[in-house]
This record gives C-alpha cells, structure tokens and sequence, in this order.
C-alpha cells in the first residue's frame, strides 16, 4: 500500500489517498485512533469514491471512532471503462429510464463486475488490517450486491448495513441465504431504480438471524441523514 496524499481535515480526521497496485482508495481515520475498527464502504457501480454522498457518510462514520476506507472498483472512478462497459452501462440507464426490462443487462454487465470487484476489496482489505493504526472487527457498508458477495467470501467482516437494491444478480439473490452477519438493510420506499418487491423479497431470503429493515419514503437518493446515525448505533454493537 502506498499513500500517495495526506490531509488533516478540520474535523480532526486524517484522509488519506493510497494505491495498491491498480486499484485507487481513501482512508479516513480519527485523530485519536488506536488500532480502530475498520468499516469498507462502497458506493453502487459505477460511482467514484470521492463521491460527495460517500465521502460525506466516511467522514461521519470516522468521527465516530472508525477507520473508513473506500476504492475504486475496475471501471469505476478515474479507472479506465472498456468500450463495452461504457455502452453496458448507457444501455442499462436507457432501459431503465423507458421501463424496459433489464435483467439480461443486469446479469451480463453487474454479475462480472461485483466478481471482479469482490477480490480487490479483499486485497485491500489484508492491506488495511496490517496498519497499526487499524484494528477489527471489520463492517461493510453500501452497495448491496458486492455487499452479499463480500459478506460470503469473507469471514472477517462482523456486521454489514445493506442500500436496498431491488435488481441484485441472480448470483447473488442466491447467495443471500448464506448470509450469516446482523444486517441493517435500508429500503427507500419510492425508489425509482429498484423494484420495492424485489427487495422486499432479498431481505427475507437473507439467512442471517439478526436483521433489521429501515424503510422509508422517498426516491433513490431521499435516504434520511438520521439512519446514518441509526447505522452508527448498530456498528457500535457489533463492531465495538
């Protein structure tokens, strides 16, 4: 891992830019961490890290005792798209927009993405976990397809707060019964990209014995700033 930027934030956070070979990240720590909990946090496809909603929610979390850290996945942020990724993607938000069915879209293009995803988290995750300022358990929290993968494939993640998708790959709606960490999962009742059924139907196949659904009204990105205090009550007890 090398730490390519460092900033002291007025809020007493230290934000920092690292690279692990191709793969561009941030980690945020509080000033007076030792050896703290670790919560990764990942924005849906296709959004950068630096994201105003995603470095807003680390900049909380942090403050509240945590080390936050987030990448770039392949063809997100400033990582090169593929030809095919771009016109993937531009398909997918067409379809969507004119309420077109967009599944075999989703299968092709988000399937391949959370697996290739899924091993750079881990890689970045042995990274963090060997700083000493960096102690566990380990949460996740966001994008809730690479969410459930993660969640499976990694035994160090203690606890995982979930946003609502309804369109989730076939691969993982299957893998969601292997879910065995609490989960907070949180539904925005009108969301305009995600079916309420669907994930509805997600949260009851979730093998985990302690989850907890948070819906509210609102569109996609309507989400209340309290569930993010919410979010930090349930970290608290599971990764304090």
């Amino acid at each position: 891992m090398d730490f390519t930027s460092e900033r002291r934030l007025d809020d007493g956070l230290l934000e920092r830019e690292f690279t692990l070979g191709e793969i561009p990240g941030t980690l945020w720590t509080p000033e007076s961490a030792a050896a703290a909990p670790l919560i990764l946090m990942a924005h849906n496809n296709g959004l950068p890290k630096g994201e105003p909603r995603l470095v807003a929610r680390a900049r909380h979390t942090a403050a509240q005792g945590y080390a936050v850290a987030s990448i770039d996945a392949a063809g997100c942020g400033d990582r090169p798209r593929s030809a095919a990724d771009q016109q993937a993607r531009a398909d997918l938000r067409r379809a969507m927009q004119a309420g077109e069915p967009v599944d075999g879209i989703f299968e092709s293009f988000i399937g391949p993405l959370v697996e290739k995803a899924v091993p750079e988290w881990r890689t970045a995750l042995d990274a963090l976990l060997a700083l000493p300022e960096i102690g566990g358990p380990v949460g996740y929290s966001g994008w809730t397809a690479l969410g459930i993968r993660l969640a499976v494939a990694e035994p160090r993640i203690a606890a995982a707060g979930f946003f609502a998708g309804g369109y989730v790959p076939r691969a993982q709606r299957e893998e969601a019964r292997q879910v065995t960490v609490p989960l907070l999962f949180l539904l925005q009742w009108d969301d305009e990209g995600n079916p309420r059924q669907r994930a509805l139907e997600l949260f009851d196949a979730f093998g985990t014995k302690e989850k907890t659904l948070h819906a509210n009204m609102g569109g996609h990105v309507g989400t209340p700033w309290f569930e993010l205090e919410d979010g930090g009550r349930f970290y608290d007890r599971h990764l304090k």
